[in-house]
């Protein structure tokens, strides 16, 4: 029997998901670094009606109607959670897209159990690759 015989292939999947878990594991803990460095709020800790500024990278953009009004929503995560960020009556905002390194401005709320922020003003910032 050869050494490779003993190892099962479930054993590669485990190390994988290991691997894949312990690198956003880093990522998270570079990006709530970099927000508490640059003075953000943790989403963690934001309280529904509290003015914030939430640091973050956009992990998605989405064009989703509501009350018939068109809304772009982006996902923003900042290490601790994720803030949904909605602006009303528009399709596109300029240089949101996922990948993007950001600040938001404004007030949480809670929408569908998830906090979320309307209409914020926002800063974009250089991320990696920018």
């Amino acid at each position: 029997m050869s050494e490779s015989s003993d190892v099962r292939p479930g054993r590669f999947v485990r190390l994988r998901e290991r691997f894949l878990r312990d690198i956003g594991s880093v990522e998270a803990e570079e990006l709530m670094a970099d927000s508490r460095e640059a003075g953000g709020t943790p989403v963690s800790e934001c309280c529904t009606g509290e003015p914030v500024d939430v640091h973050g990278t956009v992990r998605s953009v989405i064009i989703r109607p509501r009350g018939g009004v068109p809304a772009f929503e982006a996902e923003v995560y900042d290490g601790t959670g994720k803030l949904r960020v909605i602006w009303l009556g528009r399709r596109r905002v300029q240089g949101i897209e996922p990948g993007r390194m950001m600040v938001v401005h404004g007030r949480i709320n809670e929408s569908e159990g998830r906090p979320t922020m309307f209409n914020p003003r926002y800063t974009l910032r250089p991320g990696p690759d920018q």
